[in-house]
């Protein structure tokens, strides 16, 4: 199989889309401080979090869409809302502060792509009616569900071998998150991060190529 744009943006890209920067630093303290009241019990804050993170998580999951065959049906919205969906399901985990959120909506996103991308093809010889979900933004191009399926599969197998170098790939191409911002979220350096990620495409560009 061709190694298409997942082996592209590993070979090219140097540095994913980096997050929103518009929100002013108070809306930052203010989603600080609801992650904190999470892990501390809240139940509701994640509901009141829900508007000061939607840009962003928006933005990430339109990063991801992005890369879909032409004519999916996930949408973006829809990417989200299942995101926020599964968070609400996570009260076990402790999100201490904003880069660890996104973090955690990496990994959900990759999850959501790759569920995804396995009811398709289970059903690719059936007619597929448009997924239940918003249909407001427009993409194409990308790998087809094949190569999103190898890619999941490479990641685990890296993870086998280095967990923290998966995650970083996961913060940096699933959640499209900056050197500062995944060191941040892995309480890692930002030299790390950068020599992991270095690593860490050329072990996925020898096993896509296998």
């Amino acid at each position: 199989m061709p190694l298409s744009s997942w082996k592209r943006f590993l070979d090219q890209r140097s540095d994913p889309m980096p997050m929103d920067e518009g929100a002013s630093g108070r809306a930052r303290e203010g989603i600080t401080d609801l992650l904190h009241a999470h892990g501390a019990g809240d139940g509701d804050a994640l509901d009141r979090l829900t508007p000061l993170v939607y840009d962003e998580l928006r933005k990430i999951a339109h990063h991801q869409l992005a890369r879909e065959p032409s004519g999916h049906t996930l949408q973006t919205t829809g990417l989200v809302h299942e995101a926020f969906v599964k968070l609400v399901g996570l009260n076990r985990i402790q999100l201490n502060d904003r880069a660890h959120f996104f973090a955690l909506s990496a990994r959900l996103m990759r999850q959501i792509l790759t569920d995804y991308a396995r009811r398709r093809r289970a059903l690719k010889r059936e007619p597929v009616g448009a997924v239940a979900l918003d249909v407001d933004d427009e993409t194409s191009g990308g790998p087809d569900l094949e190569e999103i399926l190898d890619l999941d599969r490479a990641l685990q197998g890296l993870a086998e071998v280095s967990s923290r170098s998966a995650q970083v790939v996961e913060c940096r191409f699933f959640g499209g998150m900056t050197v500062e911002e995944t060191g941040e979220a892995l309480e890692i350096s930002a030299a790390t991060v950068k020599r992991e990620w270095q690593v860490s495409r050329a072990w996925l560009n020898r096993a896509l190529a296998r």
